[in-house]
């Protein structure tokens, strides 16, 4: 049984006259034995609780930022009316901060025999797998002094998303690839290595490119198009060790790889080359292998969702092995990792010959755009020592990009919100350089 705020009014107001007129046991008993039944017969008529029946619908994924709906239907079979207070609990990163109480919360009436539907608006804050806890129920008397409660287990899951924000590049990137592979209307040479068609010589085109055996079979100049390589294999491969956990702005370092990630595959299925994924640390976290065009950028937002850094250092040795099992031909290897100098020092740089004997290596880091802040700054003493700081970590970093390139590794490091673009841009120049 709970009791209500007006049960404690009228307790407060029958106190009044009995200290002022009848101090005494008997006034007591003459105020509060009718509340008392009061509140026992409020309680016999509300609705019971244990015997209502629910049912979940609605969204099962929303894209991180966004809002999902998710529908509860409360059904009371018996034969007096519910009115009820009803709590749909979530976990807090369900809601952004301090709105968990107004959304979680609804007020309801169901007639007997009869059903009413709820809607409950998450907009998650974090990624991964948003589970439903328990629902409660106080179910009220006619004269709301007294409450029946109780707690049933209706559960739902919601998937929330990486919200891929790097779309916004992917039309600019596919029309420069679109130049790339001489299908717009501007007069270039298709760029690439692969040989497409033989078409008539206009003036601009290069003369290298004129077929002369083909010119001497007929009456015009013709020369050869190229296309840029197709159906070639790229494997992403996500670092989720501790280096992946540190935040830039305001989100984890993971999170950012899984931008530019998504922006990567987006653009090379479209350009008709094959796109795996493989998140490690110490073991394989998530795995994303042989997906055609169509099912594959879902399948790949499905498997980043619940994805998280773990607070452990990367087995690159391990690592590697999984890399060189999921590309056991020539591939291109797009590693999101950190610059720092000690886990390439250490992990990555003495296991870098296996890679790039046989594949061409891309590695791709976030940037701290604080650090190019602190760069920056001048005035106080505080200041120039921040400033000091800063340049010798990104001297640091340049020192181990430029180890990597030693190796004939593809070095991208930028801010979080450029690295996404950055490694498309990369990915199209080796595309047009013939080196997938």
């Amino acid at each position: 049984m709970a009791l209500t705020g007006r049960t404690a009014l009228l307790a407060a107001l029958g106190s009044l006259p009995v200290g002022l007129l009848a101090p005494s046991w008997t006034g007591l008993l003459a105020v509060n034995a009718p509340l008392s039944l009061a509140i026992l017969c409020d309680y016999a008529l509300a609705a019971p609780v244990r015997s209502l029946r629910f049912t979940r619908s609605g969204d099962t994924s929303v894209r991180l930022g966004d809002r999902a709906a998710v529908q509860l239907t409360v059904s009371n079979p018996s034969n007096r009316p519910l009115r009820a207070q009803l709590r749909d609990a979530w976990p807090p990163s369900s809601w952004t901060r301090d709105t968990e109480q107004a959304a979680s919360r609804h007020t309801l009436t169901v007639p007997a025999g009869e059903r009413r539907r709820i809607t409950t608006y998450l907009r998650p804050s974090r990624r991964g797998d948003r589970r439903s806890e328990r629902v409660t129920v106080r179910s009220y008397g006619p004269l709301g002094l007294a409450a029946r409660q109780s707690s049933h287990n209706v559960p739902w899951t919601v998937r929330v998303l990486p919200p891929f924000t790097s779309r916004k590049h992917l039309p600019s990137r596919l029309t420069r690839l679109r130049e790339l592979d001489g299908r717009t209307s501007v007069l270039i040479r298709g760029q690439g290595t692969e040989f497409d068609s033989l078409r008539d010589y206009v003036p601009g085109d290069d003369t290298r490119s004129i077929d002369w055996r083909a010119t001497a079979r007929q009456s015009t100049v013709a020369v050869r198009t190229w296309r840029p390589e197709r159906d070639r294999h790229i494997l992403l491969v996500l670092d989720t060790g501790r280096t992946s956990a540190g935040r830039v702005g305001d989100i984890p370092r993971l999170d950012a790889s899984m931008d530019a990630a998504l922006l990567l595959t987006a653009l090379a299925s479209r350009a008709g080359d094959r796109v795996d994924l493989l998140a490690y640390d110490r073991r394989i976290r998530a795995q994303v292998l042989g997906r055609s065009a169509g099912e594959l950028l879902p399948a790949m937002v499905n498997a980043l969702a619940p994805l998280e850094p773990e607070l452990i250092e990367t087995d690159a040795r391990g690592l590697s092995a999984a890399a060189l099992k999921s590309a056991p031909r020539r591939s291109l290897i797009v590693l999101l990792t950190t610059l720092d100098a000690a886990p390439i020092e250490e992990g990555l740089l003495p296991v870098l010959p296996q890679l790039t004997q046989r594949h061409t290596v891309l590695v791709a880091s976030v940037a701290d755009p604080h650090v190019q802040e602190m760069s920056a700054a001048r005035g106080d003493v505080e200041a120039m020592y921040n400033a000091a700081a800063a340049t010798q970590s990104q001297a640091q970093r340049r020192r181990t990009a430029e180890q990597l390139q030693r190796h004939g590794v593809t070095v991208v490091d930028a801010t979080p919100e450029n690295l996404a673009p950055a490694l498309a841009d990369a990915y199209l120049a080796l595309k047009a350089a013939g080196r997938l």
